[in-house]
């Protein structure tokens, strides 16, 4: 009897639009409030199954099949650090007042965020990240009033380091290197950008990677 009632419920659910069990307002096809158990499944050897169908649940409980390297990159944490991809000069032209620095090239990018031709690191995940920069201007640079590096975070700038650039019969008063720190909560699709800020028409930096990088690391 008891198989019976199973089959007769199995059966009827093809013609039915949504079935709920221990509810009277179901909003899937079958809509399980409580518990379900499953006291045997099947093993798979196949790989494809494996790296393409795994099953989770958002959070209103509706199951979903998703990739395992999904799953695996959704809990990375992003660690990156880049720089120039050549170690000669490279010579900037600032635009009122600031011009974005063209990192290009990356050390490693544990979460694949960072966009070597836009320069740009894209938050996948929410969280607090450390957020750092340096730059070294070559010997060329010109006199200045002001001369910094700043981290830009959608567009506005959250943290920045500068003073003026002086030289006295040619030789340089003031350090060649602008560094920045910050520590900033960001969301998903969050951007962050680096600039230079100066009165300069035209600027220089040293491209080698020890003296002119930046870093970004998710810290929770």
């Amino acid at each position: 009897m008891r198989t019976l009632i199973l089959w007769l419920f199995m059966t009827s659910l093809s013609g039915m639009a949504q079935v709920g069990v221990n509810t009277t307002s179901p909003t899937s096809m079958l809509d399980v409030n409580g518990d379900t158990r499953v006291r045997t499944l099947t093993s798979t050897t196949d790989e494809t199954t494996a790296r393409t169908r795994v099953v989770v649940s958002d959070a209103t409980g509706v199951l979903q099949n998703t990739t395992s390297k999904a799953v695996v990159t959704s809990h990375l944490k992003s660690y990156v650090k880049g720089g120039f991809s050549s170690a000669t000069d490279q010579p900037l032209t600032v635009t009122a007042g600031s011009v974005k620095i063209p990192f290009n090239y990356e050390d490693f990018d544990e979460n694949s965020e960072y966009t070597p031709s836009t320069a740009t690191f894209t938050a996948r995940a929410a969280g607090i990240y450390s957020i750092d920069v340096q730059i070294k201007s070559t010997a060329a640079l010109a006199v200045a009033s002001n001369f910094g590096v700043a981290i830009v975070k959608n567009g506005v700038v959250v943290a920045r380091s500068g003073f003026a650039n002086l030289s006295i019969v040619g030789a340089a008063v003031t350090p060649p290197i602008r560094q920045v720190h910050t520590l900033q909560k960001l969301t998903v699709n969050d951007n962050i950008t680096f600039i230079i800020y100066t009165d300069l028409f035209s600027a220089g930096l040293l491209g080698n990677r020890e003296d002119s990088f930046f870093t970004i690391a998710q810290e929770q």
